[in-house]
Protein backbone atom coordinates (compact mmCIF):
# COMPACT_ATOMS: atom_id res chain seq x y z
CA UNK A 1 0.00 0.00 0.00
CA UNK A 2 1.42 3.39 -1.04
CA UNK A 3 0.24 6.63 0.61
CA UNK A 4 0.77 10.05 -0.93
CA UNK A 5 -0.16 13.42 0.58
CA UNK A 6 -2.04 15.56 -1.95
CA UNK A 7 0.41 18.25 -3.04
CA UNK A 8 -0.48 21.78 -1.98
CA UNK A 9 -3.64 20.68 -0.18
CA UNK A 10 -4.49 20.83 3.51
CA UNK A 11 -6.86 17.89 3.14
CA UNK A 12 -6.62 14.45 1.64
CA UNK A 13 -4.28 11.57 0.89
CA UNK A 14 -4.16 9.23 -2.09
CA UNK A 15 -3.80 5.51 -1.41
CA UNK A 16 -2.58 3.07 -4.07
CA UNK A 17 -2.64 -0.70 -3.87
CA UNK A 18 -5.23 -1.14 -1.10
CA UNK A 19 -7.11 -4.47 -1.06
CA UNK A 20 -9.60 -4.94 1.75
CA UNK A 21 -9.49 -8.73 1.29
CA UNK A 22 -5.81 -9.00 2.25
CA UNK A 23 -5.21 -5.83 4.31
CA UNK A 24 -4.10 -6.60 7.89
CA UNK A 25 -5.96 -4.95 10.75
CA UNK A 26 -2.98 -2.64 11.33
CA UNK A 27 -3.43 -1.24 7.83
CA UNK A 28 -7.11 -0.54 8.48
CA UNK A 29 -6.22 1.28 11.70
CA UNK A 30 -3.61 3.31 9.81
CA UNK A 31 -6.19 4.42 7.24
CA UNK A 32 -8.68 5.37 9.96
CA UNK A 33 -5.96 7.42 11.68
CA UNK A 34 -5.18 9.11 8.36
CA UNK A 35 -8.87 9.93 7.91
CA UNK A 36 -8.90 11.69 11.27
CA UNK A 37 -5.60 13.47 10.54
CA UNK A 38 -6.07 14.43 6.87
CA UNK A 39 -9.90 14.23 6.85
CA UNK A 40 -10.16 12.59 3.38
CA UNK A 41 -8.56 9.49 1.91
CA UNK A 42 -8.92 8.34 -1.71
CA UNK A 43 -8.50 4.60 -2.29
CA UNK A 44 -7.53 4.47 -5.94
CA UNK A 45 -8.76 2.00 -8.56
CA UNK A 46 -11.00 -0.27 -6.51
CA UNK A 47 -12.88 -3.11 -8.24
CA UNK A 48 -15.84 -3.89 -6.02
CA UNK A 49 -19.09 -5.78 -6.40
CA UNK A 50 -21.95 -4.70 -4.10
CA UNK A 51 -21.07 -7.46 -1.62
CA UNK A 52 -17.35 -6.62 -1.86
CA UNK A 53 -18.13 -2.99 -1.09
CA UNK A 54 -20.18 -3.91 1.96
CA UNK A 55 -17.39 -6.19 3.20
CA UNK A 56 -14.88 -3.35 2.76
CA UNK A 57 -17.10 -0.94 4.69
CA UNK A 58 -17.49 -3.37 7.58
CA UNK A 59 -13.73 -3.41 8.06
CA UNK A 60 -13.87 0.32 8.89
CA UNK A 61 -16.95 0.44 11.11
CA UNK A 62 -20.59 -0.39 11.68
CA UNK A 63 -22.45 0.05 8.38
CA UNK A 64 -25.92 1.61 8.64
CA UNK A 65 -28.52 1.61 5.88
CA UNK A 66 -30.15 4.92 4.94
CA UNK A 67 -33.62 5.39 6.39
CA UNK A 68 -35.36 5.88 3.01
CA UNK A 69 -35.62 2.68 0.89
CA UNK A 70 -35.75 4.54 -2.44
CA UNK A 71 -31.98 5.11 -2.14
CA UNK A 72 -31.14 1.44 -1.46
CA UNK A 73 -29.15 -0.71 -3.86
CA UNK A 74 -31.42 -3.53 -5.10
CA UNK A 75 -28.98 -6.22 -3.93
CA UNK A 76 -27.42 -4.65 -0.83
CA UNK A 77 -29.71 -2.29 1.07
CA UNK A 78 -26.81 -0.78 3.03
CA UNK A 79 -25.54 0.85 -0.18
CA UNK A 80 -27.04 4.30 -0.89
CA UNK A 81 -27.26 4.81 -4.66
CA UNK A 82 -27.02 8.22 -6.34
CA UNK A 83 -27.54 7.62 -10.05
CA UNK A 84 -29.15 9.01 -13.20
CA UNK A 85 -28.53 5.77 -15.13
CA UNK A 86 -31.47 3.40 -15.63
CA UNK A 87 -31.04 -0.36 -15.43
CA UNK A 88 -33.40 -2.51 -17.51
CA UNK A 89 -35.38 0.65 -18.18
CA UNK A 90 -35.93 1.37 -14.48
CA UNK A 91 -34.30 4.02 -12.29
CA UNK A 92 -31.98 2.81 -9.53
CA UNK A 93 -31.41 5.14 -6.61
CA UNK A 94 -31.92 8.90 -6.89
CA UNK A 95 -30.27 11.39 -9.30
CA UNK A 96 -28.45 14.65 -8.49
CA UNK A 97 -28.15 14.23 -4.75
CA UNK A 98 -26.25 16.38 -2.27
CA UNK A 99 -25.85 19.66 -4.17
CA UNK A 100 -25.97 21.69 -0.94
CA UNK A 101 -23.77 22.01 2.12
CA UNK A 102 -24.52 19.26 4.63
CA UNK A 103 -23.13 16.73 7.10
CA UNK A 104 -24.43 13.22 6.51
CA UNK A 105 -27.25 12.38 8.93
CA UNK A 106 -26.84 15.59 10.92
CA UNK A 107 -30.65 15.70 11.11
CA UNK A 108 -30.73 12.38 12.99
CA UNK A 109 -29.93 11.64 16.65
CA UNK A 110 -26.81 9.70 15.64
CA UNK A 111 -24.79 11.31 12.82
CA UNK A 112 -22.30 9.06 11.06
CA UNK A 113 -18.58 8.87 11.83
CA UNK A 114 -17.40 8.11 8.28
CA UNK A 115 -18.78 8.37 4.76
CA UNK A 116 -17.46 6.23 1.90
CA UNK A 117 -18.39 7.07 -1.70
CA UNK A 118 -17.46 4.67 -4.50
CA UNK A 119 -17.35 6.30 -7.93
CA UNK A 120 -18.91 3.78 -10.32
CA UNK A 121 -19.66 5.97 -13.38
CA UNK A 122 -17.90 9.35 -13.58
CA UNK A 123 -18.88 12.22 -15.93
CA UNK A 124 -16.36 13.73 -18.33
CA UNK A 125 -17.19 17.30 -17.26
CA UNK A 126 -16.43 19.01 -13.93
CA UNK A 127 -16.75 16.50 -11.14
CA UNK A 128 -15.87 16.17 -7.48
CA UNK A 129 -17.07 17.11 -4.03
CA UNK A 130 -16.50 20.40 -2.19
CA UNK A 131 -15.42 20.12 1.45
CA UNK A 132 -14.87 22.54 4.34
CA UNK A 133 -12.92 21.51 7.44
CA UNK A 134 -15.17 22.68 10.27
CA UNK A 135 -12.42 22.33 12.88
CA UNK A 136 -10.27 24.76 10.92
CA UNK A 137 -13.33 26.95 10.41
CA UNK A 138 -13.86 27.16 14.17
CA UNK A 139 -10.17 27.89 14.80
CA UNK A 140 -10.34 30.82 12.36
CA UNK A 141 -13.30 32.51 14.08
CA UNK A 142 -12.75 35.70 16.10
CA UNK A 143 -12.57 34.97 19.82
CA UNK A 144 -15.86 36.78 20.51
CA UNK A 145 -17.70 34.69 17.91
CA UNK A 146 -16.21 31.47 19.32
CA UNK A 147 -17.47 32.39 22.77
CA UNK A 148 -20.90 33.22 21.36
CA UNK A 149 -21.16 29.84 19.61
CA UNK A 150 -19.92 27.65 22.47
CA UNK A 151 -22.67 26.18 24.63
CA UNK A 152 -25.40 26.77 22.02
CA UNK A 153 -27.40 24.10 20.20
CA UNK A 154 -28.01 23.70 16.47
CA UNK A 155 -31.40 22.57 15.17
CA UNK A 156 -31.31 20.36 12.06
CA UNK A 157 -33.98 19.04 9.67
CA UNK A 158 -34.08 17.58 6.11
CA UNK A 159 -37.18 19.64 5.24
CA UNK A 160 -35.53 21.97 2.71
CA UNK A 161 -33.92 19.23 0.63
CA UNK A 162 -36.30 16.32 1.03
CA UNK A 163 -36.54 14.48 -2.32
CA UNK A 164 -40.12 14.18 -3.56
CA UNK A 165 -40.99 10.53 -4.23
CA UNK A 166 -43.32 9.28 -7.00
CA UNK A 167 -46.00 8.51 -4.42
CA UNK A 168 -45.88 12.12 -3.16
CA UNK A 169 -47.31 13.56 -6.38
CA UNK A 170 -50.63 15.33 -5.70
CA UNK A 171 -50.18 15.15 -1.92
CA UNK A 172 -50.82 18.39 -0.02
CA UNK A 173 -47.53 19.95 1.06
CA UNK A 174 -48.75 20.23 4.66
CA UNK A 175 -49.31 16.46 4.76
CA UNK A 176 -45.81 15.80 3.41
CA UNK A 177 -44.22 18.19 5.91
CA UNK A 178 -46.06 16.45 8.76
CA UNK A 179 -44.66 13.11 7.56
CA UNK A 180 -41.11 14.51 7.38
CA UNK A 181 -41.33 15.83 10.93
CA UNK A 182 -42.83 12.56 12.16
CA UNK A 183 -40.16 10.35 10.55
CA UNK A 184 -37.24 12.70 11.18
CA UNK A 185 -38.08 15.00 14.10
CA UNK A 186 -35.73 18.00 14.27
CA UNK A 187 -32.39 16.93 15.77
CA UNK A 188 -30.45 19.08 18.21
CA UNK A 189 -26.68 18.87 18.48
CA UNK A 190 -24.05 21.17 20.01
CA UNK A 191 -23.13 23.99 17.65
CA UNK A 192 -19.52 23.35 18.66
CA UNK A 193 -18.60 19.72 19.25
CA UNK A 194 -15.35 18.33 20.63
CA UNK A 195 -14.21 15.54 18.32
CA UNK A 196 -14.01 12.26 20.28
CA UNK A 197 -10.75 11.20 18.57
CA UNK A 198 -8.84 14.40 17.80
CA UNK A 199 -10.18 16.44 20.72
CA UNK A 200 -10.53 19.51 18.48
CA UNK A 201 -13.40 21.94 18.80
CA UNK A 202 -15.41 21.76 15.59
CA UNK A 203 -18.40 23.62 14.22
CA UNK A 204 -21.34 21.30 13.58
CA UNK A 205 -23.67 23.29 11.34
CA UNK A 206 -24.57 23.34 7.65
CA UNK A 207 -26.25 25.79 5.30
CA UNK A 208 -28.56 23.08 3.97
CA UNK A 209 -29.86 21.37 7.10
CA UNK A 210 -29.30 23.67 10.11
CA UNK A 211 -32.33 25.92 10.41
CA UNK A 212 -31.64 27.64 13.73
CA UNK A 213 -29.57 27.99 16.88
CA UNK A 214 -30.78 28.23 20.45
CA UNK A 215 -29.33 28.43 23.91
CA UNK A 216 -28.69 25.28 25.91
CA UNK A 217 -31.94 25.86 27.79
CA UNK A 218 -33.92 26.89 24.71
CA UNK A 219 -33.42 30.63 25.09
CA UNK A 220 -33.27 32.88 22.03
CA UNK A 221 -29.90 34.00 20.71
CA UNK A 222 -28.72 37.00 18.76
CA UNK A 223 -30.50 37.18 15.40
CA UNK A 224 -28.03 36.47 12.65
CA UNK A 225 -25.65 34.32 14.70
CA UNK A 226 -26.20 31.25 12.52
CA UNK A 227 -25.63 33.26 9.35
CA UNK A 228 -22.48 34.81 10.80
CA UNK A 229 -21.07 31.33 11.47
CA UNK A 230 -22.06 30.00 8.05
CA UNK A 231 -20.52 33.00 6.30
CA UNK A 232 -17.31 32.75 8.30
CA UNK A 233 -16.98 29.05 7.48
CA UNK A 234 -17.41 29.64 3.72
CA UNK A 235 -20.79 27.97 3.28
CA UNK A 236 -22.56 31.08 1.98
CA UNK A 237 -20.22 31.44 -1.00
CA UNK A 238 -22.37 30.32 -3.92
CA UNK A 239 -19.40 30.34 -6.30
CA UNK A 240 -17.29 28.06 -4.06
CA UNK A 241 -14.27 30.38 -4.11
CA UNK A 242 -13.90 30.87 -0.36
CA UNK A 243 -10.34 29.96 0.72
CA UNK A 244 -11.67 27.36 3.17
CA UNK A 245 -13.31 25.33 0.38
CA UNK A 246 -11.44 22.25 -0.87
CA UNK A 247 -12.48 20.49 -4.09
CA UNK A 248 -11.74 16.78 -3.97
CA UNK A 249 -11.62 15.27 -7.45
CA UNK A 250 -11.65 11.58 -8.35
CA UNK A 251 -11.60 9.07 -11.18
CA UNK A 252 -13.84 6.13 -11.99
CA UNK A 253 -13.50 3.32 -9.40
CA UNK A 254 -11.93 5.59 -6.79
CA UNK A 255 -13.35 5.26 -3.29
CA UNK A 256 -13.42 8.49 -1.25
CA UNK A 257 -13.69 8.22 2.54
CA UNK A 258 -13.99 11.16 4.94
CA UNK A 259 -14.42 12.14 8.57
CA UNK A 260 -18.09 13.06 8.71
CA UNK A 261 -17.80 14.73 12.13
CA UNK A 262 -15.21 17.21 10.85
CA UNK A 263 -16.32 18.02 7.31
CA UNK A 264 -19.29 19.66 5.66
CA UNK A 265 -19.62 18.80 1.98
CA UNK A 266 -21.46 19.75 -1.21
CA UNK A 267 -21.60 17.77 -4.46
CA UNK A 268 -20.34 19.28 -7.71
CA UNK A 269 -22.63 18.33 -10.61
CA UNK A 270 -21.88 18.87 -14.31
CA UNK A 271 -23.77 21.82 -15.86
CA UNK A 272 -25.28 19.44 -18.43
CA UNK A 273 -26.32 16.07 -16.95
CA UNK A 274 -24.01 13.18 -17.84
CA UNK A 275 -24.21 9.52 -16.77
CA UNK A 276 -23.22 9.37 -13.10
CA UNK A 277 -23.40 6.50 -10.61
CA UNK A 278 -22.05 6.54 -7.06
CA UNK A 279 -22.47 4.06 -4.24
CA UNK A 280 -22.29 5.35 -0.68
CA UNK A 281 -21.75 3.61 2.63
CA UNK A 282 -22.13 5.34 5.97
CA UNK A 283 -20.42 4.05 9.11
CA UNK A 284 -20.56 4.44 12.86
CA UNK A 285 -17.49 3.86 15.03
CA UNK A 286 -19.12 3.36 18.43
CA UNK A 287 -17.98 6.77 19.70
CA UNK A 288 -20.22 9.74 20.58
CA UNK A 289 -20.58 12.78 18.35
CA UNK A 290 -18.90 14.98 20.96
CA UNK A 291 -17.02 14.56 24.21
CA UNK A 292 -16.59 16.82 27.20
CA UNK A 293 -13.42 18.97 27.46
Amino acid sequence: MKIQIQDGQKLGVLVEGFDHRTAPDAQIRQLIELTHERKIIVLRRQQLSPTDYLALGRRFGEVEAYYQPMYHHPEVKEIFVASNVAEDGKPVGVPRTGKFWHIDYEFMPRPFAFTLVYQRVVPTGPRGTFFIDLAEAFDSLPAALKDEARGTVGCHSPRRYFKIRPEDVYRPICELLEEIDRETPPARHPTVIRHPVTGRETLFISEGLTYGLEGADGEELRPGLLRSLLEASGQMDGEHRHPAIHLQTFEANDLVMWDNRSLVHCALHTPVPEPTVTWRLTLNDGLPLSVAP
